[in-house]
Parts: structure tokens; sequence; C-alpha cells
């Protein structure tokens, strides 16, 4: 049986629209098992992104706690709360947030740079399993969105991270290079033994994942 590799505990999360206060997790409990493909789905403005970001550390809840590895994220310094972040968790999202100036793999490299290293040969080799191996000094401009969710995804796993989260990662695609970028997603974490947890209002590429996590009204319920 799969260890728990991360694990929410009673989170809870609100905020302050003028005199409203919404409530967006309601004491949200869950565990996150090693080599899980998890699916958070629900509908536009459920609580999935918030709870996203949360378990990854970087949203602080109100109340509650997320564990990760062992480690309370929140009890750590902001220092070794990025530096794990950066060393162990990969990040994939809606708006690719590629460094126009830079070239694929100059982006792809950019997480190992953090870390002080190159991080080339690793990054183009990442490039060339993503099917970018003829672009790799390209810059994204020159790509289409569906090329830069690629690079998106590549630089994500440069540091070799176990777990990877991504937000909405088809939400700027149509709908067949969205199936692709998904695709391609699980077939990396599965290859690699890695924890995938995504966010998506796409219900039916959800059912691509071992484990789907329905979202409503900051609630879970789980399937």
């Amino acid at each position: 049986m799969s260890s728990v590799h991360l694990q929410a505990k009673d989170l809870s999360r609100s905020f302050q629209v003028g005199k409203r206060r919404i409530e967006v997790l309601h004491s949200i409990s869950l565990d996150i098992f090693k080599g899980d493909c998890a699916f958070l789905c629900g509908a536009s403005g459920a609580g999935k992104t918030t709870l996203l970001y949360t378990l990854a550390g970087l949203e602080r809840p109100e109340q509650g706690e997320v564990v990760f590895e062992d480690q309370s994220l929140f009890r750590l310094g902001s220092d070794r709360l990025s530096r794990l972040r950066n060393e162990r968790m990969g990040f994939v999202f809606q708006g690719y947030f590629l460094l126009p100036e830079l070239t694929a793999l100059e982006n792809v490299t950019l997480p190992a740079m953090i870390r002080g290293k190159s991080g080339r040969e690793k990054a183009a080799e990442l490039l060339k399993r993503v099917g970018l191996e003829a672009r790799l000094n390209h810059l994204p401009a020159e790509l289409s969105g569906g090329e830069q969710q690629r690079v998106a995804i590549a630089r994500s796993l440069v540091n070799d991270p176990s777990i990877l989260f991504a937000d909405e990662p088809t939400g700027n695609l149509d709908s067949s290079t969205g199936e692709s970028i998904i695709n391609l997603l699980l077939n990396l974490a599965r290859e690699d033994g890695k924890t995938l947890v995504v966010v998506t209002h796409d219900l039916e590429l959800a059912k691509r994942g071992n484990r789907l996590i329905r979202v409503q009204d900051g609630h879970l319920a789980l399937e």
C-alpha cells in the first residue's frame, strides 16, 4: 500500500470582498498518496485552485496544516519553504510563465540555476522527452501555446521533484492540444514515479487519473 505523500489537515481559508467574507475552503482534510495522479475537479469558484495553492505551500491557510514528506509546510521559515518548493515540487500553470527573452532551453534550466546548477544537459533531455528536441533555441514567441506548455512541463521536472502541481494546464489550449498535454503529464508522472495533482474544470480530463476529487463550494466529495 502506498504511503501518504501529502496531507491536508482541517484547512480553512476565506477572503474579504468589500464588507463580505467569502469562505473558500471549509475544514478540508485530504491524503494524497505517493504515485497518485489526482485531479481536483469542480466549477469555477469552487475553491480548487485555492486548495492546490495551499497544498503546495503557495498560500497560507487561516486554519489547518499541510504535511509534505513529513514536514509541516507552514511551520517552515520562508527561505526553507522556498527551497523545498524549488527542490521537491514542480509547477505547471494555465499561463506558461516563460521568460520571453530566454530560449526554451534557457527557460527550462531556470529552476536548476536557482539551486546553483547548470541544468542544461537535463533540460535538453527533458525537451526531447516532451517532443521539442528541434525547438531548444526558440523563444516563447516562436512557439505555439501547446509547445509553450510543453516547455513549462519540462521546466517543472528539471530538478527531479517528487510531486507535480498543475493548475488548469489546458485552460489556454484547444481541446485536442489540451488532451495531448494531459496525456503527456500523466505519462511523464507515471514513467518517473511522480505524484501528480491537477486542477481542472474538465470532468472528462479528470477521469484520466487514478483519483478524482470533486470540489464544491469549498467542500470535498471524494471518489
